[in-house]
């Protein structure tokens, strides 16, 4: 039977709803078959570990508030001690907001110098203050890799919990692993060393430490519910430095990475077994 016979057979409003009926079921078919899900009718999430991405070698970035030279070199996968070099960056290697750091043969730069006017209140003078000397000194291209130095003595674990990521080397799921665990739980230091970031400013990592262990080799633990150390203390291993939690993922966890120059190895080739 065709609409036109329908549409004689049922009153105006009848009908309207009839088409919108139609309409609205068709709609939702087209819907259903354009979804994402694959063929197989399950859908998969990736949840191990934050991804890995190729170290940066072109370009550069501006630094922001709360950025360590430590926390760029780890989010683009850089050995600190060539990025400080390539941009001229010496000990205490502090770097300011606005600072240019570069990842090609050329130096990065500091913020242009800054003169301020102050006041004295006691004779009504006023004096000119340079807050920050500009620097534009180049530096040599570090055009071969820098010697490794042995790996920390007495690794021990970041958590006691469930082994729930295991890291791969494939660079394409997960730079360390993961442990499950309790929400609030110790999150300690794995060796001796120099806390160098303590934040959340990079991103899918959550409440963040990083500490340096030696020129070599720095360890990262992610996902804190909050940090107890703060960035130039020393740290012991086995010392509580913060409470695991979930910041930046889906679950409570410890995220775990150790980097040598740069580079994510496997921390269970360093940790003791259990």
């Amino acid at each position: 039977m065709s609409l036109t016979v329908i549409a004689q057979r049922m009153n105006t409003k009848s009908y309207q709803r009839l088409v919108v009926g139609l309409f609205l079921s068709a709609t939702l078919a087209l819907l259903a078959a354009c979804s994402s899900t694959p063929k197989n009718g399950v859908r998969v999430v990736d949840r191990n570990g934050v991804a890995q991405r190729p170290a940066v070698t072109t370009g550069q970035y501006v630094v922001r508030r709360g950025d360590t030279l430590f926390s760029i070199a780890f989010r683009y996968g850089w050995d600190w001690k060539a990025l400080a070099a390539r941009n001229n960056i010496g000990a205490p290697f502090t770097i300011v907001p606005g600072q240019t750091i570069r990842f090609d043969g050329r130096a990065g730069t500091r913020p242009a110098a800054v003169a301020t006017t102050v006041t004295s209140p006691s004779s009504g003078s006023k004096t000119t203050v340079i807050k920050r000397p500009a620097t534009t000194t180049k530096t040599p291209v570090v055009t071969a890799p820098l010697p490794a130095g042995p790996a920390p003595k007495g690794w021990g674990w970041p958590a006691n919990g469930i082994l729930i990521g295991k890291f791969s080397s494939n660079g394409s799921l997960n730079k360390g692993i993961d442990i499950a665990g309790d929400l609030g739980q110790p999150v300690l230091a794995a060796s001796d060393g120099s806390v160098v970031y303590a934040g959340s400013g990079l991103r899918g990592y959550g409440e963040l430490v990083i500490i340096k262990h030696s020129d070599t080799y720095v360890s990262a633990y992610g996902h804190n519910r909050r940090l107890l150390v703060r960035e130039g203390q020393q740290v012991k291993v086995g010392q509580t430095i913060a409470e695991m939690g979930s910041t930046g993922t889906d679950r409570v966890k410890l995220h775990f990475e150790i980097r040598r120059q740069g580079k994510p190895v496997d921390p269970l080739q360093f940790l003791p077994r259990r």
